[in-house]
């Protein structure tokens, strides 16, 4: 453990925010820098639990107190050593995660929990500065070539396992650039693209080849790419977002999140989109369906595009301020949130229930109608009920639909491989992440369902593992599932 008595004498800090008026004008993240000596404090909080708690919150099974421990006693090279043993990317974890590993933390029961996630982010960012973040290309090859389609965390992960157990990977991304939902759906002020194509240029060094703009199943035919490769992986994302389906959806003025996002992420890295294509919030009303992570993504960007007004709605009730008797520790806390965008501005309601949208002769969105809901128990299940004369309108000129994803795409590559499915439309797995169909394997949210960014590095990890014992009979790869 770091200092025994650390979590008496010190309290939980985290890194300062730069002030809304100077980040609300620029794309850079929004965290200042953390003082070392206040990063060692944190460390040492880490208390020395019979079961440290924090291994079972964390789906990569993170060896959290042994770092907090390496970072205590300023032994930075062993930290970055133990978090690489069981996370390829503690740079995205870092920023991105939300941290189920401080739910779990045993401190948490009665105090703030350790500041896990800052010592992980801090670690990596320093073992960048020393330059112990090098190529680690396998010292034999096997000869054998895997496939891995999409390019987010759990394909990069599995890839970058995969080309250091010696096999030829390519890994193939639909997009114009690699990184799957961390390129264009992660806005540049939660995660700079820096750091993510600095580890892409690592692990192009250890043989791994990226191929964007290849949308296997539409451009190539997936079983083509059986032919031509020993295993193939699928770790596409879980894209098939959640419709609004009421009427006037048709109108001009309503997009998904993810047709809005990476349209702003393409111009920060400096491709030219004519204005006419480009959804812009500058001026206009906008409201946001949906209160979850991807909700506050659209918030942030629709600030600094410079929107008017912007209202936020969720059909679920506001969360509590603390956890609720339902919702004890180690469990993740459904707690009210506040991020940095929503800091930032616009007004959050909950309880709301869309009823139709309306809009002015040329097809434009004008008008969201909606009504107040809430939720009674009947017979032991919560039922959602209109609250009679609660009905409302809203100008409305932008609306954005972030209300989570459904599935993987059905149609295309997994219909021509012919995958089996689960019940909820996503690939069917088992243990080893094998699909139904030999050879081909399927990890993050395409086999899981939409879930967090630790989960898809862990089950690419896992995935690779699987792979890797299936092409040589046997893995030496660690695998965290």
């Amino acid at each position: 453990m770091a200092k025994p008595t650390g979590f008496l004498e010190f309290g939980r800090e985290t890194p300062q925010r730069r002030p809304v008026s100077e980040r609300v004008h620029d794309w850079l993240e929004v965290y200042e820098s953390f003082p070392t000596e206040a990063l060692n404090h944190q460390a040492a909080r880490c208390m020395d639990c019979g079961i440290p708690f924090c291994h079972q919150g964390c789906p990569l099974g993170n060896i959290i107190p042994d770092w907090n421990d390496l970072v205590y006693r300023n032994r930075w090279q062993e930290a970055i050593e133990r978090l690489h043993a069981t996370n390829n990317f503690p740079e995205f974890t870092g920023r991105l995660c939300p941290a189920p590993c401080e739910a779990a933390c045993v401190l948490g029961i009665n105090q703030d929990p350790v500041t896990i996630k800052q010592v992980e982010l801090t670690i990596i960012e320093h073992a960048y500065r020393e330059g112990w973040i090098v190529p680690e290309p396998a010292a034999v090859r096997t000869g054998k070539s895997v496939a891995v389609i999409g390019s987010g965390p759990a394909g990069l992960a599995a890839a970058q396992q995969l080309a250091r157990a010696g096999h030829d990977v390519t890994v193939f991304e639909r997009d114009d650039r690699i990184g799957g939902l961390m390129r264009y759906g992660i806005p540049d002020f939660k995660m700079q693209k820096e750091f993510l194509d600095r580890r892409l240029t690592q692990m192009e060094a250890e043989g791994v080849t990226f191929r964007p703009s290849s949308n296997i199943g539409k451009d190539t035919d997936a079983n083509e790419l059986r032919s031509q490769f020993d295993a193939v992986l699928l770790a596409g994302g879980s894209t098939q977002a959640r419709d609004l389906t009421v009427p006037g959806r048709e109108l001009r003025g309503v997009y998904f999140a993810m047709e809005y996002l990476p349209q702003q992420n393409k111009r920060n890295a400096g491709d030219e989109m004519p204005d006419s294509e480009f959804i812009s919030a500058e001026g206009k009303r906008v409201i946001i369906l949906g209160g979850g992570d991807t909700g506050a993504d659209c918030l942030g960007t629709a600030i600094r595009q410079g929107a008017s007004e912007i209202l936020q709605y969720e059909l679920l009730p506001r969360p509590a301020d603390s956890r609720p008797d339902a919702n004890p520790w180690p469990s993740y806390p459904n707690i009210y949130r506040v991020s940095a965008a929503h800091e930032e501005g616009g007004l959050r309601d909950y309880s709301i229930l869309t009823k139709s949208l309306s809009g002015d002769a040329n097809g434009n969105l004008t008008t969201l109608h909606a009504v107040r809901v809430e939720f009674v128990t009947e017979d032991g299940r919560p039922v959602m009920r209109e609250v009679p004369g609660s009905e409302f309108e809203v100008e409305c000129d932008l609306l954005f639909l972030a209300m989570g994803f459904v599935g993987p795409e059905r149609g295309g590559l997994l219909e021509q491989l012919g995958v089996e499915l689960t019940d909820r439309g996503n690939v069917k797995t088992d243990a080893a992440r094998a699909t139904s169909v030999p050879g081909v394997y399927a990890a993050g949210d395409m086999a899981r369902g939409q879930s967090l960014i630790v989960w898809a590095i862990a089950e690419g990890r896992t995935a690779a593992r699987g792979i890797d014992e299936y092409l040589m009979g046997a893995s030496a790869l660690p695998a965290p599932l």
